[in-house]
């Protein structure tokens, strides 16, 4: 997904922030670097540490791993986890054009992994290295944005959609909620340009993916339109506690954000909003100049195992991509109709792709509205 500081609760335990992101331009970032100690946790990973050094560098979205995550897999292989975190695909992108080296595991979304392909940036993987590979389903090999699954393989994926009060507002079906003079003030949108240009398109009927000019233009015109309705553009985890505070009435949220608050207010929902909606995939990935390769194809390996992989997406409330991990998921997520979307809801998601040059006027006209 394009900006985003998390997947998950980040505001429950390290707070919040914003940074803004730009795939051909490297804005000012904070990065934080946090040391992750053994403790309890993990279990049935697979590998020992074969040499492949004893620290490992991990980029990554924050809190987007379990508690018992990196304990865990510290414990498994003897491998120290340090992790860094970014806000955006594109500060991601940007940090390792810019010659950071020194990381070994990348989490970035679909259409990035492209767009990293193309730089030149990742380097290919052993799949001789990562046997629970063999736990990915079908649904999650092969996707567009890395047809062999040679630079990628799944992490989380997930849905994007409308965290509201229906207490408040009654139920709500599409995006037209977004654009209703009646809760002026009371709706936030993702600060991201594919995310909210998206909606905007799809609210039109139109692919995420456009490149037709006439198509932008009236997606631009929408969002000028809607802009004074705003409570502002957040990060999705910056948004929920609006919601759950009553501060707004609608927000613009990742799917784990939007379905974690329902789980104890009923007057709460999460939808994935008509007729169209976006359906991520973030994967891991080994950047060029990554300095212990063998302990990032473990890594990688031990999250596609079944414990680790249930811990992880028990924590995160995003779906998984690992087979062997859905037994093991807790009910009360399971339960919940937006986490595994019925076949006429999957069918008619959309997932974000690389535009190539029309990623310069996605940027232009997600500029212009936010200074109209």
């Amino acid at each position: 997904m394009a900006k985003r500081i998390s997947r998950g609760r980040f505001l429950k335990t390290m707070g919040a922030g914003a940074v803004a992101g730009s795939t051909f331009s490297i804005l000012s970032c904070s990065v934080s670097t946090s040391p992750q100690s053994s403790g309890d946790g993990g279990g049935n990973g697979g590998g020992g540490n074969g040499g492949g050094g004893n620290s490992l560098n991990l980029y990554n979205w924050s809190d987007y791993v379990a508690e018992e995550t990196l304990p865990g897999f510290e414990e498994e292989t003897g491998i120290r986890v340090t992790q860094d975190f970014y806000a955006s695909n594109e500060e991601l992108l940007a940090r390792l054009q810019s010659g950071a080296a020194g990381y070994d595991v990348i989490v970035p979304s679909d259409y990035m992994v492209a767009i990293m392909q193309k730089s030149g940036v990742l380097q290919e993987l052993d799949f001789e290295q990562i046997p629970n590979f063999e736990n990915v389903g079908e649904e999650f090999r092969g996707l567009s944005y890395d047809p062999e699954n040679n630079f990628s393989v799944p992490y989380q994926w997930g849905t994007t959609g409308l965290l509201y009060n229906r207490a408040e507002i009654g139920e709500i079906t599409s995006w037209d909620a977004i654009f209703d003079p009646e809760f002026e003030g009371r709706i936030a949108m993702i600060d991201d340009v594919r995310e909210t240009l998206g909606a905007a398109l799809m609210s039109l009927g139109y692919s995420i993916n456009s490149t037709d000019e006439a198509e932008l233009e009236e997606a631009q015109s929408l969002l000028v339109e809607q802009k004074p309705l705003l409570r502002g553009y957040f990060d999705s985890t910056e948004i929920t506690p609006l919601v759950e505070n009553g501060d707004i009435l609608i927000g613009h949220v990742f799917s784990g954000d939007g379905m974690t608050p329902t789980m104890d207010n009923e007057d709460l929902a999460y939808i994935i909003p008509e007729p169209g909606a976006t359906r991520w995939t973030d994967n891991m990935c080994i950047p060029n100049g990554a300095a212990n390769v063998e302990g990032a194809h473990q890594f990688i390996n031990y999250i596609l195992a079944a414990g680790p992989g249930a811990a992880l997406t028990n924590y995160t409330y995003y779906g998984t991509p690992n087979e062997a991990a859905l037994p093991d998921i807790d009910e009360e997520l399971t339960d919940i109709p937006e986490y595994d979307p019925p076949d006429e809801v999957f069918d008619r998601l959309q997932v974000i792709e690389d535009v190539g040059e029309a990623t310069r006027m996605y940027e232009r006209i997600f500029t212009e509205v936010k200074s109209s």
